[in-house]
């Protein structure tokens, strides 16, 4: 558990309770001259790390290039649910590609969530794991979709982990009257992502694996050997991972059009009493509702509300945080109005268009994957087992993920933007208008 009122920073990080509570974490070197390895992986979040330490396993040289410090982005600033499934529902799925790789789908979903358990348990990773998510009908006509998917993925799919909640349920679980039916998933979780993610460095760096921080990398060419360069050096590899995802800028431009770049927004409280504790949550299970641009929540180790809503298209954050969220809280719980809020942060994720993770390989030696849409921790990490399996020879599972269609932002680069925000806003007035 975190000690209650810890506010020393981590170094170098975002202004969050995740970095004010965030265990000791190894400081490592600017990278200079030259070097070879096996793989360069470039980008030090969830899916750069899983990479790095599932390759250093194999036997694999591995240098890990990061331009800010390892986790700096999304992977230490989100909201830490470790969810099965996938951002579009496993109807959507069946429809789109065929029940056959639906349950492929499904399959690797629970197993990256498993994936994520043998991590912490092995390594012995302190990030405040803790099981379960409940997923909240905002809307009356969203209640019966969700109690139609626990059915189908009891049923179909043999998940038994899953559970309908009715309304007088929820409101017995959640301090709020928002909430119409729940679904109570026992078999996710949820923890302190920044802990987990520097946890997963320890380990790559046991295993061999070399990192180097504040090193961007200014341009990469594939070949034989690969070369990817920083403002100081470069590395020579048979292998590149492209693990930059909302970061990416442009540095390949061929995958840039697949994904957006968004922001969101997460708040955390004082820490709250035992009794508030419970009002607000009373199975400690993470939280989130089924808007458009959904809500979500959890306690921390020590006790406070996590709280994130909000988000922006723009490449600036909120002056002031803090409020910007707490509205979104306010709405949730009105009885936290006279609660302190501690920290507000923000993040960059990239989203794709159909919400699907976009993973492949742009020449035979060099890989990616990206869009995890918010459905990061587990995807990412996953995939980062994943492209340690095809470059060691084994294809197959990372084939299922790259046949999955990922179309372009309309206009590309250059006028996703615009037509971003106009589909935001247009499924936010839905939201507001309760439709």
């Amino acid at each position: 558990m975190i000690a209650s009122g810890t506010v020393t920073k981590l170094v170098g990080h975002t202004d969050s309770y995740y970095a004010a509570s965030a265990n000791p974490a190894s400081i490592y070197p600017t990278f200079e001259g030259t070097v070879e390895a096996d793989v360069c992986v470039i980008g030090a979040g969830y899916t750069g790390l899983s990479s790095a330490l599932h390759l250093a396993e194999r036997g694999y040289k591995v240098v890990v290039l990061e331009a800010e410090r390892v986790a700096w982005g999304a992977s230490g600033r989100n909201g830490g649910h470790v969810g099965v499934g996938q951002r579009r529902g496993q109807e959507d799925l069946e429809k789109m590609l065929g029940r056959h790789t639906a349950k492929c789908l499904w399959d690797m979903s629970v197993e990256a969530v498993q994936l994520v358990e043998a991590l912490i348990h092995r390594h012995e990773i302190r990030c405040d794991l803790k099981r379960g998510i409940m997923h909240l009908a905002a809307k009356r006509s969203h209640d019966e979709h969700l109690k139609e998917e626990v059915e189908l993925l009891r049923e179909r799919y043999g998940y038994e982990q899953i559970r309908y909640a009715d309304k007088e349920e929820v409101r017995s679980l959640v301090g709020s009257e928002r909430y119409f039916g729940a679904q109570i998933d026992s078999g996710s979780l949820h923890l302190h992502p920044l802990n987990f993610a520097l946890g997963l460095a320890d380990a790559a760096a046991a295993a061999g694996v070399e990192f180097y921080e504040h090193s961007r990398v200014t341009r990469y060419r594939g070949g034989s050997p690969c070369i990817v360069e920083t403002s100081k050096g470069r590395v020579q590899a048979r292998n590149v991972v492209l693990a930059c995802n909302g970061y990416l800028g442009k540095l390949e431009p061929r995958m840039a059009g697949k994904i957006m770049p968004i922001n969101n927004f997460v708040l955390a409280t004082e820490p709250l009493s035992e009794s508030l504790a419970k009002e607000l949550i009373a199975n400690d299970y993470a939280l989130q509702d089924t808007l458009f641009v959904i809500n979500y929540w959890k306690l921390s180790g020590d006790n406070r509300l996590i709280f994130g809503g909000g988000e922006n298209y723009s490449s600036r954050f909120p002056q002031a945080i803090r409020s910007f969220v707490r509205e979104y809280m306010l709405r949730v719980y009105p009885q936290l109005a006279d609660t302190q809020i501690d920290f507000g942060w923000g993040g960059t994720l990239a989203i794709t268009l159909n919400r699907m993770p976009h993973l492949g390989r742009l020449e035979p030696n060099v890989f990616y994957s990206q869009g995890y849409s918010g459905h990061g921790v587990p995807t990412a990490t996953f995939a980062g087992k994943l492209i340690a399996e095809v470059i060691a020879g084994t294809e197959e599972r990372f084939d299922v993920l790259t046949q999955i269609p990922t179309p372009t932002f309309p206009g590309g680069t250059l006028l996703r933007w615009p037509a971003l925000v106009a589909g935001m806003l247009y499924y936010s007035l839905k939201d507001k208008l309760g439709r």
